[in-house]
């Protein structure tokens, strides 16, 4: 049996339409929702770069209350051996983060593939991936990749996938507001949710295909 197969508009810098591109459908046409693996992969990318820099110190790491603060028996007061104690103030945390946590969770391969295909597939649907034919600047020009922007109407949040080669793609575009860079073997489902308009050279979007097939 055939693979289903869906075709998408190929346009230039300029705005205008190039040609077409067929891709698969059962990674950019998929029609379900798939709610609990995307959430599962945003969780994942979330939690993954969380860094653990929190910490406080335990009563043995605070400074001072070396001396009892009073006599054991006699003054009325409860017994107290050290001001550096949990419940004193300025004293020591109990339960209090270590430095060491470790926030890491995983996601299996299959169901973060789901959740990406399903992602990339609503941005087909609403008409927000663009495919241009080529993503290569002759030369570094931040006004030239703006006008690009424009001319494809890439609006709002825009999120460009480029390749390592292309230096001046990077250059040009890394200052521009809204508008997120993303290698092409970078590209996470919670870049693709993140951004309102996803721009792809053709050659990008069978490279990812692949993948994801």
């Amino acid at each position: 049996m055939a693979e289903k197969k869906i075709t998408l508009p190929v346009v230039s810098l300029a705005g205008e339409k190039v040609g077409d591109v067929k891709v698969s459908a059962e990674v950019f046409g998929i029609t379900e929702a798939n709610e609990q693996p995307v959430h599962d992969a945003v969780v994942t990318q979330l939690a993954n770069a969380r860094q653990a820099t929190a910490k406080t110190k335990k009563r043995h790491e605070v400074s001072g209350g070396g001396k009892k603060p009073w006599r054991q028996k006699g003054t009325g007061r409860a017994r107290a051996g050290s001001s550096r104690s949990p419940i004193w103030v300025g004293g020591g945390k109990v339960f209090g983060p270590d430095g060491n946590q470790n926030y890491t969770v995983s996601q299996n391969k299959k169901a973060h593939a789901l959740a990406m295909k399903t992602v990339l597939s609503q941005k087909v649907a609403a008409k927000k991936l663009i495919v241009v034919d080529s993503l290569e600047l002759d030369n570094i020009s931040t006004k030239a990749v703006v006008a690009a922007l424009s001319s494809i109407k890439a609006e709002g949040k825009t999120a460009i996938v480029y390749t390592a080669d292309n230096g001046n793609l990077v250059y040009s575009a890394q200052n521009i507001e809204n508008v997120t860079l993303l290698g092409l073997d970078n590209v996470s489902v919670y870049d693709v949710l993140n951004a309102n308009c996803l721009v792809m050279s053709k050659e990008d979007i069978k490279f990812i295909e692949g993948g994801l097939k």
